[in-house]
């Protein structure tokens, strides 16, 4: 930085200043009257890492990125324009400033050390008015940026959750919210059931018709799934051609009616439209399990898959329940 005047010799007006505008001229003049202005070229970082200091732009224009090493801030850059100033929180704290301050251009700036800034407050009320104001303003704008990302970040999560060919939910999702399922069916003492299904000969389909047609089968049987289901039910791609329903408040009477239904449907569902080649349809095989006293999420998914290769050695096709 290289000094370049003061305040007092210079051409600029206080009640250009966003921090005295509207504030007492008359007293804060004197106390401005020897402040440094200072010359920056462009990309030279400005803020002293061992002292508190307040800049406001004169002319030209600073970036200002938030420290990273505390942990509260993720790096969002933002721009200092003429007549706004930076280092407010540094002053008030009395720590050096923990952001790093560039100039975009050449720039001059108002250097104002801490302890005349509490002079400046001390002196003119509309100061601390015009502070406290601008505070507030830059609480609120990080408040709606932390929420944009917050709902971004849940965004992501979610889209993190989904399975991208069948657009089911994928193991990540069960991971994290079947142990919560199978918890709330415990304390509210309602039942809670798991159908595992497998699509019967998917490698003899998918060595017939190729890995596209595998995948648009893939793709079908996720379409039975989720337009037999009710909104509260869920349809998971457990693994390859395996997938998998929950359903809560459901014992397991109605879960081996739910997985018949499935059946029957998957069996008339077809993948394409020429039937003069072979495995035109698809078939699976089902297994039903319901949540038993001193099971957990582990345990319910293992008896019903116990049940699916039940199913599975019976001749496919068709629904077994756990016993």
């Amino acid at each position: 930085m290289k000094p370049i005047g003061t305040f007092g010799a210079s051409a600029y007006q206080i009640q250009a200043l966003q921090l005295f505008r509207g504030a007492d001229s008359l007293r804060i003049s004197p106390l401005l009257k020897d402040c440094p202005i200072v010359q920056v070229e462009q990309g030279e970082v400005v803020a002293d890492p061992q002292r508190a200091r307040l800049y406001i732009v004169l002319r030209g224009a600073l970036s200002v990125a938030a420290d990273m090493s505390t942990g509260m801030a993720d790096g969002t850059i933002s721009k200092v324009l003429p007549g706004e100033s930076v280092g407010e929180q540094a002053v008030l704290d009395e720590e050096a400033n923990q952001a790093t301050i560039t100039a975009l251009e050449q720039s001059e700036l108002l250097v104002i050390e801490a302890e005349l800034a509490w002079e400046l407050i001390d002196a003119a009320n509309g100061v601390a008015r015009n502070l406290l104001r601008l505070l507030s303003f830059r609480i609120r704008a990080a408040n709606a940026q932390m929420r944009k990302r917050q709902k971004l970040g849940e965004f992501y999560r979610q889209l993190s959750m989904v399975d991208g060919l069948t657009g089911l939910y994928n193991r990540a999702w069960l991971n994290d919210f079947l142990p919560q399922l199978v918890a709330s069916a415990k304390g509210t003492g309602k039942p809670l059931s798991l159908i595992m299904l497998d699509i019967d000969h998917f490698k003899k389909f998918n060595d017939s018709h190729g890995h596209l047609q595998g995948d648009e089968a893939l793709r079908t049987a996720a379409q039975v799934l989720t337009g037999a289901l009710r909104p509260t039910d869920f349809a998971v791609r457990y693994g390859g051609e395996e997938m998998m329903v929950v359903l809560p408040d459901t014992n397991v009477q109605v879960a081996e009616v739910v997985a018949g239904r499935l059946c029957q449907r998957m069996r008339d569902a077809v993948v394409f439209d020429d039937m003069r080649l072979p495995l035109p349809h698809i078939t699976s095989s089902f297994g039903v399990a319901a949540l038993g006293p001193g099971q957990d999420e582990t345990a319910l998914i293992a008896a019903a898959d116990a049940a699916l290769y039940r199913a599975k050695d019976s001749g496919r096709n068709r629904v077994e329940v756990a016993k």
